[in-house]
């Protein structure tokens, strides 16, 4: 598969501010890539290099191919873009936005519109001077799922919007991906990243800290287990063992990636009435590189 987004060595300084200080990314064609890191990361710069909307300093950028600084026309008639806060012409309604962004792709697919504009639960007649923010975000997505394009580059899209349109957002997402579209989504919702993609890239402070698949990026943290035993002794003591707290006659503990094995055996002599081991979340793997009181901490 070809390589639909390429950064090597990726760098941007605002003055003396370095907010981009090598980075390389890679995303493959029909992959959903989760893009994460704090305000002040480099996400946003990231992104507007790779739309041509803003030069780099060094490094190389490919996007379908091309440059994104050179051939944007070209490369935006492929891709899609949508920002954390959609800005839209107030004195139109939302069904003549969907459709001027859809001409611009092409022809309009009217069933799918329609259906589209169902499940997201969008009246389209409405001025969009008159939308709230959920709204407003809910035309950017009808006419980015609407569109034939190759790429969808995605920054905070489900901001302002409730559970259910993030459930039909994601179920949108699913589909894309099945018809071989790549998303390329920045997102602090991790929940919504540990579900949607296939790899992560988490940045930090201008630079790729850690990239892959969950798989792969699970081994930095410990898996939280939850245990109810007939005769426990010494959990404590157990090598690879962390953080160990009781409630009622349930013990919960981390254990490192290495040792789970291990300590499974331990347990069994031990008598287990039940136990539920749980694999650490996206947001375990988020903290372990952001905040000051959590880092070098694991959490349970």
């Amino acid at each position: 598969m070809m390589n639909v987004i390429e950064t090597r060595k990726l760098t941007k300084s605002y003055g003396k501010y370095e907010a981009l200080r090598g980075v390389d990314l890679t995303v493959k064609q029909g992959e959903v890539y989760g893009f994460i890191g704090p305000n002040g990361a480099g996400k946003s710069t990231t992104i507007r290099i790779l739309l041509g909307m803003l030069r780099k300093d060094a490094g190389e950028a490919k996007l379908l191919g091309g440059d994104p600084w050179q051939d944007a026309v070209a490369l935006h008639q492929r891709l899609v873009y949508i920002p954390g806060d959609v800005t839209l012409w107030p004195n139109l309604t939302g069904g003549e936005v969907i459709d001027f962004l859809g001409r611009l792709h092409g022809k309009i697919n009217s069933s799918r519109r329609k259906e589209l504009l169902g499940r997201f639960q969008l009246d389209p007649k409405k001025k969009c001077r008159s939308y709230s923010k959920g709204n407003r975000q809910k035309v950017a997505l009808v006419s980015a799922f609407l569109s034939d394009a190759e790429l969808l580059i995605l920054d905070e899209p489900t901001s302002g919007l409730d559970p259910l349109m993030e459930q039909v957002f994601q179920e949108c997402i699913f589909e894309v991906r099945k018809q071989g579209k790549t998303v390329f989504l920045s997102s602090h919702i991790l929940a919504e990243v540990e579900v949607l993609c296939d790899r992560v890239g988490i940045i930090r402070q201008g630079k790729i800290v850690e990239s892959g698949t969950l798989e792969e990026l699970r081994h930095l943290t410990r898996t939280t287990v939850t245990v109810e035993l007939d005769k426990p002794t010494n959990l404590k003591q157990l090598q690879g063992v962390h953080d160990v707290t009781q409630k009622d006659e349930k013990w919960r503990f981390s254990v490192d990636t290495n040792a789970v094995d291990a300590v499974m055996n331990a347990l069994a002599p031990m008598g287990i009435k039940s136990l539920i081991a749980e694999p650490p979340t996206l947001e375990e793997l988020f903290m372990r590189h952001y905040g000051d009181k959590h880092e070098g901490k694991e959490l349970n």
